[in-house]
């Protein structure tokens, strides 16, 4: 069988990180969404997206496919009635489309001719920027348990205060001496060649990905997820990095999400909280103004390679688009366009030309190349944000 992730209806609601990569490829737990579903059904996926993100990501299409909203995590039950879906059989979960079987081009498909499959059991979903902190506690629980059901952890050294040991995994390569490791409200995961330095105290659930790093004397609260080869400083609470950020220094970081190539200059701090407690109001791209989150703590939102320089101060709420250079001193306003350049006191365009040096760098310095497909993507993201930006 054929497998393919589709955006759903939730893509814009997911920007800016959706601005670079198809919702199947959002870290939530340890693992991206594409990560999970591939675990789950034994095989490799491919995706149906925004067009100028296809040839990065691209969907194959053969004569039977079972499609499925990425959005959407897996788990046992819904992935036996998935596999188990018959030719224009179709999942529901509250009138979404979870999953649909076809033999027929995605230009052809009729709904109103498939049969029905409604599914009540609980699911995991994203649906908002601030579901991938919010849920990310269920989702390491998951992840940890997907992961290690069967297998044995690495040794953890003597140097450590340890709490709830058998809810903590070591991955071959991993490294934590002289830190405190406290399991109790959740599980911990170290990948593979990771490494928490000394003097760290790590609460759980907490999960520092492939070749990641903890900085010496950090304070981790959970649920939080380091993605593969970010680095994390200082405090954070309850908050995400997709892959290839860095937190390095002290400060706060709290109920945010960091995509790639991000970096936060020493003692940056964003608050999480308002001073007068009210709910916190986050940019919507769609409506262009400020919608409800529902939600008390509410940090950060920040897109792939944006960067703060030192002692940046960001607003409870704040989002940061994609390839935005923020310095200076004051808080920045709670919504910073995509290649934007400057602070409080205002902004010009962060020119492709100079966005794309520093990218360049940075992603040289981790073997990375910045090649022309990702040159490509972000060139469209500059055109489709340039609305927001004062030229």
């Amino acid at each position: 069988m054929n497998y393919i992730l589709f955006d759903g209806t939730v893509r814009n609601a997911l920007l800016p990180f959706t601005y670079t990569r198809p919702v199947a490829d959002i870290r939530v737990g340890i693992l991206t969404i594409r990560e999970k579903w591939e675990k789950y059904l034994g095989i490799t996926t491919t995706t149906i997206t925004e067009e100028y993100l296809s040839e990065k990501y691209p969907m194959v299409e053969m004569e039977q496919n079972v499609l499925i909203n990425a959005s959407f995590f897996p788990n046992k039950a819904l992935v036996a009635i998935i596999e188990n879906l018959k030719e224009n059989e179709l999942v529901l979960y509250n009138d979404e489309i979870i999953a649909f079987y076809t033999k027929e081009t995605q230009e052809e498909v009729d709904f109103s001719t498939y049969t029905a499959i409604e599914y009540k059991e609980e699911v995991l979903r994203i649906e908002h920027t601030w579901d991938i902190f919010s849920k990310n506690g269920a989702a390491i629980q998951a992840d940890f348990e997907l992961l290690t059901a069967g297998r044995k952890s690495k040794p953890i050294s003597k140097t450590n205060t340890v709490i709830n040991p058998e809810n903590i995994f070591l991955e071959e390569g991993a490294k934590v001496e002289c830190s405190i490791l406290n399991a109790s409200a959740g599980p911990i995961y170290l990948g593979v060649d990771s490494e928490i330095m000394e003097g760290s105290i790590i609460r759980g659930a907490f999960a520092l990905c492939n070749h990641a790093q903890v900085k010496m004397g950090a304070k981790i609260y959970g649920p939080t997820t380091a993605g593969p080869h970010c680095r994390l400083g200082g405090e954070v609470n309850n908050s995400v990095l997709f892959a290839y950020s860095n937190k390095g220094h002290d400060g706060f970081l709290g109920n945010s999400v960091l995509g790639e190539w991000c970096n936060l200059g020493a003692d940056t701090n964003n608050s999480n909280l308002k001073n007068n407690y009210a709910q916190v109001r986050l940019w919507d791209y769609d409506t262009e103004g400020f919608a409800k989150t529902g939600l008390q703590f509410c940090g950060l939102m920040m897109g792939d390679h944006s960067k703060c320089g030192i002692n940046t101060m960001f607003n409870t709420g704040t989002v940061v688009g994609v390839s935005a250079n923020i310095f200076g001193s004051g808080f920045p306003r709670n919504f910073v366009p995509s290649f934007s350049w400057g602070g409080a006191s205002g902004y010009t365009t962060y020119l492709t030309k100079k966005a794309y040096e520093t990218a360049k760098v940075m992603m040289s310095r981790r073997k990375v190349e910045f090649d022309e497909q990702e040159e490509a993507i972000l060139d469209h993201v500059f055109e489709e944000t340039k609305k927001w930006r004062k030229e």
